[in-house]
């Protein structure tokens, strides 16, 4: 996401999708993505990327302009959306589509009733995650890839207050 001043730009444009991935052809995408922006650009280890979890979560795939730009996962955990494998393919970065992504996902969680969402990020993209909401917990994590993490949460109930409240100027 790009901050200009006061402005944040969130990626509203013509031309972009964000759905849930229900067809195979389109997991297929998001699988694909991943590939393109964990293993080859990142080099995590295949091994990492992949596990049980994508056969059973759901899958939420970016389009622009017909072209697939970016992913993301959503894991239900009771009562917690655990939220992963966020990514945005190079020529869409700096476009707000990050954003966008996952105030999609985030939408979703609350809609599916969760009451709270966490996620794992790359200790580089810890503001991003923060100018969603998000609070950091505990110390910095190689979750396996090589990659500093940080557990991340985000009172689903609280954002949606504090949303309202923006939009309505009360306090």
């Amino acid at each position: 996401c790009r901050v200009r001043g006061a402005t944040v730009d969130d990626g509203n444009r013509p031309g972009m999708k964000i759905a849930a991935a229900v067809r195979d052809g389109d997991k297929q995408t998001c699988f694909a993505i991943r590939r393109a922006v964990f293993i080859e650009e990142q080099r995590i280890p295949e091994v990492e990327e992949w596990d049980d979890h994508d056969a059973t979560c759901t899958h939420f795939l970016a389009v622009a302009e017909g072209d697939p730009a970016g992913t993301a996962r959503l894991i239900a955990a009771g009562d917690i959306a655990k939220i992963g494998r966020v990514a945005v393919m190079k020529a869409h970065r700096g476009t707000g589509l990050g954003r966008r992504i996952m105030r999609t996902v985030l939408d979703h969680a609350r809609q599916a009733g969760f009451g709270s969402a966490q996620l794992d990020a790359q200790v580089t993209v810890l503001g991003f995650y923060e100018s969603l909401g998000f609070r950091a917990h505990g110390p910095e994590f190689d979750d396996g890839s090589g990659i500093l993490h940080r557990r991340m949460t985000l009172d689903l109930a609280a954002d949606v207050d504090s949303r309202d409240r923006a939009v309505s100027g009360g306090p």
